[in-house]
């Protein structure tokens, strides 16, 4: 019965069977980071996005599955020679992406060698435009610029440079020895700069404190000489006012202070004094019982 029964369906059989391989080829599912190049008869027919497309089964096929993931190229070192005649040695790294993937199939086949050349020849001719500071101080603008002549460069291959950098500049030991040299001998001028200015500044400082030092030492006469200009004035005006009773009495004050301090003198000491003094300091005795 039921070898009789599929011989009676076989027809329908078939023909659902068919359906089905239909649909599965009709299908193609892409992943969110491929696109599939679709070819008819040898031709580019489309390009699939990401999700569910539908194909003609038998006619159209996937002939390439493009990733369109970023990626890096391995870093490659390249020799140049600066406008100053240094040779470098510079290593770069460049990051890409595919962007249209039929250009990319049908116009490259290489597309990592393509670009490795290319930046090669880009750094090449950019370094020889530069002295080898430039290429030192200015490293971000040399970057910039090969970033954008590698996107005109490889803009007719649907790729985008999402990133291009220099990791590092290397030059040869002759090149090396005598920018040591070089700077070495810059950080022996500028630690003589540093020592001269220091100098310098200790002469200045040392002239300013002469100076502040005459200009105290001037400020301090112009007080006593106003302290005894002070005192001269008011003896002036007592003896104006008092006679010369009051210049008398002055006059004895300081000789009797004199022979005080004589007297309080250290040691045994002997004074001769003229007669015409003693009679001055009997004056001044009895000027100043007289005041007291």
């Amino acid at each position: 019965m039921l070898i009789g029964l599929l011989e009676n369906n076989l027809a329908w059989l078939l023909l659902a069977l068919l359906v089905v391989i239909l649909i599965l080829k009709s299908v193609k599912i892409v992943p969110q980071s491929e696109q599939h190049v679709i070819e008819r008869f040898g031709r580019l027919r489309a390009v699939l996005g990401p999700g569910i497309n539908m194909i003609v089964p038998f006619i159209d096929h996937v002939a390439h599955k493009i990733s369109i993931l970023e990626r890096q190229l391995p870093t490659a070192s390249q020799d140049a020679i600066t406008r100053d005649n240094v040779l470098v040695q510079v290593d770069t790294s460049v990051f890409y992406r595919i962007t249209e993937p039929e250009k990319t199939v049908y116009r490259i086949r290489n597309v990592d060698s393509a670009i490795s050349t290319t930046v090669a020849g880009i750094v090449r001719a950019e370094i020889g435009k530069m002295d080898l500071d430039e290429v030192q101080a200015n490293r971000s603008q040399l970057i910039t610029t090969i970033k954008a002549s590698v996107e005109d460069a490889v803009d007719s291959w649907g790729i985008e440079v999402t990133r291009a950098e220099i990791l590092d500049v290397n030059l040869d030991a002759a090149t090396r020895a005598a920018m040591m040299q070089q700077l070495n001998a810059e950080r022996a001028r500028r630690a003589q700069v540093t020592e001269a200015e220091g100098k310098k500044r200790a002469v200045e400082l040392a002239a300013e404190a002469e100076l502040y030092a005459s200009e105290q030492t001037a400020k301090a006469r112009r007080i006593l000489a106003d302290a005894e200009a002070y005192a001269t004035q008011v003896v002036a005006t007592a003896i104006n006012e008092n006679g010369l009773d009051a210049a008398h009495y002055q006059i004895a004050l300081k000789q009797v202070d004199a022979l005080n301090a004589m007297g309080k003198g250290a040691g045994s000491q002997t004074i001769l004094v003229p007669a015409q003094a003693l009679e001055a300091f009997g004056d001044a005795f009895k000027l100043l019982r007289g005041k007291g």
